[in-house]
């Protein structure tokens, strides 16, 4: 099945482009210190600023500005989920894509990641909002 084309940011350009991504893998497997070392390790390397995340046991929630407004979300999930596999050497394969939201506010962006603070088996990493 083909995917839409994705639509422009429209946002002011003194407006910073943040997304909330979330992508998914069958079973608990990120429940541990080599999945998320991992994680940290990919996020590393992007060129996107990584505002915060949270892994959890079958997905994972971000908040990412690209550094190119006009940067595909799905080359960042890609990237993610390529260096995360790498690295574990992992026999399990991620879902297809990822979700993403635009978000409109800055402020959407704590509303957004704080629904997350409290759940089991969470790892966060949290940086300053830019």
């Amino acid at each position: 099945m083909g995917h839409p084309p994705r639509i422009p940011v429209l946002l002011r350009l003194d407006q910073s482009v943040i997304y909330f991504v979330t992508f998914c893998v069958e079973g608990r497997v990120l429940d541990n210190d080599d999945a998320f070392a991992a994680f940290r390790g990919a996020i590393a390397r992007l060129d996107w600023h990584i505002i915060a995340a949270v892994v959890m046991p079958d997905h994972v929630h971000l908040l990412a500005g690209p550094r190119d407004r006009d940067a595909a979300v799905g080359s960042l999930s890609a990237a993610i989920k390529r260096a995360i596999r790498k690295r574990l050497n992992a026999a399990w394969q991620w879902q297809p894509g990822c979700f993403d939201r635009l978000l409109r506010l800055e402020e959407s962006a704590e509303e957004k990641m704080g629904i997350h603070t409290g759940k089991s088996g969470a790892r966060r990493l949290s940086f300053a909002l830019v």
